[in-house]
């Protein structure tokens, strides 16, 4: 049994850290412009299937002009901002030191360090035109569900959330579709926020379509889910 102990800092002890990683994350942001994120498991190996695909999104998304947010870590994380390094593009990586992650990918043109997941997650809705997500374990999910809950609940803007796997992903948009509609947890429409392809074209298509107005902006700042209070229109 390992003697490691987990120690819960008081949130005094943790929130200017994670102020100066928000500020920090922003300066940087605000440098790049506006990017697309790209989310997927870190376990991946180089031969795999995923990283590969992953690669070539990165790529492709670099020479159409697009930043690529990723995790900065391996895997998946690894290879879209890889893709995007070797293309001359703007690669950026939020990296977190995590046991089974003990060092940075080297395929980044921005590095960002953070100590905690609330200052890192947040970092990557504040400049993304569309999210892009691609097999993965809890944290990609978690990252996924933010995106959708943010676009949801107009906290963020309309955004393309595009899920690349259909063998993968079916069967949790299967799962929403039979468990969460029915019950009335999420309205029928919600279900459409996302796109299932396994077409990096039909992907580029989806982003172009909504983000090449929206990077040109580049005089927009970074900024974090609005806090403005929900209404109908």
């Amino acid at each position: 049994m390992s003697n490691n102990k987990i120690v819960r800092l008081p949130a005094s002890m943790q929130i200017p850290t994670i102020s100066k990683e928000l500020h920090t994350a922003a300066d940087t942001l605000q440098e790049i412009g506006w990017g697309v994120s790209v989310f997927g498991s870190a376990r991946i190996k180089p031969e795999h299937k995923y990283y590969q695909l992953a690669e070539e999104l990165g790529q492709r998304l670099a020479n159409a002009g697009y930043p690529v947010i990723a995790g900065g870590g391996p895997g998946i994380m690894e290879a879209a901002n890889k893709g995007a390094y070797e293309a001359g593009g703007k690669s950026v990586g939020l990296n977190i030191r995590l046991p089974r992650e003990t060092s940075n990918n080297p395929y980044q043109t921005h590095s960002l360090q953070f100590e905690y997941f609330y200052s890192r997650k947040a970092t990557f809705f504040m400049h993304s035109a569309a999210y892009i997500a691609l097999p993965g374990g809890f944290g990609t999910l978690d990252e996924l569900f933010e995106a959708i809950t943010l676009v949801q609940t107009r906290k963020n803007p309309p955004a393309p959330i595009v899920l690349v796997g259909s063998e993968f992903w079916s069967g949790l948009v299967q799962w929403v579709k039979d468990q969460l509609i029915p019950h009335a947890f999420i309205s029928p429409n919600d279900v459409n926020l996302v796109t299932i392809t396994d077409d990096l074209d039909e992907v580029m298509d989806i982003v172009n379509a909504c983000c090449s107005q929206i990077v040109s902006e580049s005089d927009k700042a970074p900024a974090l889910p609005q806090e403005t209070p929900y209404t109908k229109d």
